[in-house]
């Protein structure tokens, strides 16, 4: 078994470029022209890879990496002016909305207030429930489509909260509660039946023309699954929840040099081994599920497979947990033969143990390096270009979750500074981060991927994330003008000369 139906990455670079990012006269990035724009643009630059964050449907606090489903497409992905060509709505009934106010900003609220009166709009309009193809949705996806659909119907009947909140009659799905809101809300089932068709039919026509000019998609996946997601509500019992249905564990990391009291992320823990008893069916579900929507699967927090830390849901920080073993080759095994062509990328930042290296290695999936971790700059430092010991590996300047470069340069000490110009050969300090970018793509790693907001040399502002914060997260859009500022024909270039 072990590396049975991993694929290997093929030389080249990339971008990472959310959905959400690019440009939009409606508040937010879509599936539509702007998107197939960005990818002749990636091709432009000699890139092979398009990097996006999860695509599924965010929620308090706009995380991608907490979602309503592991399985759900964002509603506000979907296209509107497709929608208009379809005759579903009307262009005025689009531009008479307020979607915000800034163009390189993502107004979430104006987003939630306006988007889904529109595309209710659509709904009532919509003859899809009698089309062959809506038919084979449904059955393509009934594994997760109509307890998703329901569960969304049913938190907005209780204004949006969480499920955990809910009447205890629905909240533990007694079988009478969920028959009588399936009948109740019939209607508004459809409508979150109608949007996640309309998503998937954007995407597959989105995703086919990216494959046509030869880019692959690389989708995230988080690891946990967000505790107010259908998952959690409906298979409960693969979580690690107490008889009433609340958590008994959660996820996070102990305290490092990061943070004194470690990251308490709230997610609800996997009962891995009662996934095991069943060869573990709902990953393999969520893994197809992947491996359609993407060519390369990134799996965040990749060591929490081999090894996770567990802390007890009544404490407020992550000072009282413990570390835990987790289904390891076992999962890896079930993922290999269920991914197809797919591809795997392990995103293993953090303390590494033994056994991760061992796992990662045995089954060929390429790991991560950031060159944005080692700016000030010590010999040993095992994300400095002279320490790669494999070709196996992306390479990337930084992350969503990291500073953009230009910032990250900008808070270093002079020293620091001329240090980097004698590591990078930079011309002086203003160049250093053109320099680091050419390196990268020099490097033996074999995917490098950028930032957008890097090739733009962006400062913080631009920044995607800030962990352990909610608020200001996940708002940075890109502008039509900003494709002029990047100078394509030297990435192309650089892709060119160093085989990319």
């Amino acid at each position: 078994m072990g590396k049975k139906g991993v694929t290997p990455l093929t030389r080249g670079a990339g971008i990472l470029m959310p959905v959400s990012s690019l440009p939009s006269p409606y508040g937010i990035g879509t599936l539509g022209k702007a998107a197939y724009q960005f990818a002749d643009f990636v091709k432009a630059t000699g890139g092979r890879y398009w990097q996006v964050l999860p695509i599924g449907p965010t929620s308090y606090g706009d995380s991608p990496y907490q979602s309503f489903s592991a399985f759900a497409g964002n509603p506000y992905f979907i296209d509107l002016d497709v929608l208009v060509e379809e005759g579903l709505i009307k262009k005025e009934e689009i531009t008479a909305r307020n979607w915000g106010d800034n163009p390189a900003d993502v107004d979430y609220a104006k987003i939630y207030e306006n988007r889904f009166e529109v595309l209710k709009l659509a709904y009532e309009r919509s003859s899809h429930t009698r089309t062959k193809n809506f038919k084979q949705f449904e059955a393509d996806n009934a594994y997760w489509l109509d307890d998703y659909s329901l569960y969304m119907a049913v938190k907005n009947s209780f204004d949006s909260k969480s499920w955990t909140e809910w009447d205890d009659d629905i909240r533990l799905r007694r079988p009478e509660a969920v028959a009588r809101y399936e009948k109740k809300l019939k209607k508004e089932i459809g409508f979150w039946k109608f949007c996640q068709y309309k998503f998937d039919e954007q995407w597959k026509k989105l995703k086919a023309y990216v494959n046509e000019l030869e880019i692959e998609i690389v989708g995230d996946i988080p690891l946990y699954v967000a505790m107010d997601s259908s998952d959690v509500w409906v298979h409960s019992d693969l979580f690690e929840l107490d008889e009433d249905l609340r958590e008994i564990n959660i996820a996070g990391v102990p305290p490092d040099m990061f943070s004194e009291t470690g990251q308490r992320w709230g997610n609800p823990l996997y009962r891995w081994d009662v996934m095991e008893k069943d060869g573990f069916g709902w990953w393999k579900e969520r893994m197809k599920f992947c491996a359609y929507h993407y060519d390369v699967i990134r799996i965040d927090h990749f060591i929490g497979i081999v090894n996770y830390y567990s802390i007890p849901a009544t404490c407020e920080t992550a000072m009282e947990g413990e570390w835990k073993k987790g289904p390891g080759k076992k999962l890896t095994d079930m993922i290999n033969e269920t991914i197809g062509d797919a591809k795997i990328i392990a995103e293993d930042l953090g303390v590494l143990t033994q056994p991760v290296i061992d796992l990662i290695a045995s089954n060929n999936y390429p790991g991560m390096k950031i060159l944005g971790f080692g700016l000030d700059i010590t010999p040993d430092n095992e994300y400095l270009p002279h320490n790669y010991t494999t070709d196996n590996s992306v390479v990337y300047i930084g992350t969503h979750d990291n500073e953009t470069l230009v910032g990250a340069l900008s808070a270093l000490t002079e020293e620091q500074q001329y240090r980097l110009v004698d590591y990078y050969d930079a011309r002086n300090p203003f160049d250093i981060a053109r320099a680091m970018i050419k390196r990268a793509y020099s490097l033996n790693c074999r995917v490098a991927i950028f930032q957008t907001q890097d090739l733009l040399y962006l400062d913080n502002w631009a920044r995607m994330n800030f962990p352990s914060t909610i608020g200001e997260n996940w708002r940075w859009r890109m502008t039509e003008d900003q494709y002029q500022k990047i100078d394509t024909g030297y990435y192309k270039y650089l892709a060119d000369l160093y085989n990319r």
